[in-house]
């Protein structure tokens, strides 16, 4: 078990949100469930406070802490991704319902919570050493949303 994890904070859609992540990544699982008392501020009493769940081994909490903090793209979560198949499955899979896609791999799932989807091709490519290989694969990088391997590695390839 990693000793630092992340803390998401939610406006109410923590265990959707969850059961969402869980859905798409491999070796997944919500765990703990904890409820508001009876007495919570807000009238909160018995609506779902926190869920722990697990994506892909990382143990997450989200909680449902009100509308006072939104995400922002100051912090988003990396998914490297094999292959274009991987890349596909996880960015509609996660603006799927109101999310939006940007730009460079970016995209935003519908609770506002940023991801880059990104196959390992993108940084091999961007790597190479010959500078005018690595440097045409960053301008293709930089016209796509949803990053397309086959469009790179023709950039690259010239």
């Amino acid at each position: 078990m990693h000793k630092i994890h992340p803390f998401l904070w939610f406006d109410g859609q923590a265990h959707e949100a969850a059961e969402l992540y869980v859905s798409l990544f491999p070796n997944s699982k919500i765990g703990k469930v904890t409820r508001y008392p009876p007495g919570s501020p807000g009238g909160m009493d018995g609506q779902v406070m926190t869920v722990e769940f697990e994506l892909d081994g990382q143990r997450f909490t989200a909680l449902n802490g009100g509308p006072h903090f939104k995400f922002t793209e100051a912090v988003s979560f990396v998914i490297d991704c094999e292959d274009q198949a991987e890349v596909d499955r996880y960015w509609e899979g996660l603006i799927a319902g109101g999310g939006s896609p940007s730009q460079c791999a970016w995209l935003k799932d519908r609770f506002g919570l940023s991801w880059q989807v990104v196959p390992k091709a993108l940084p091999r490519l961007m790597s190479d050493p010959d500078p005018a290989k690595a440097g045409r694969v960053v301008q293709a990088m930089l016209k796509m949303s949803k990053i397309i391997v086959a469009d790179l590695e023709a950039a690259h390839a010239g």
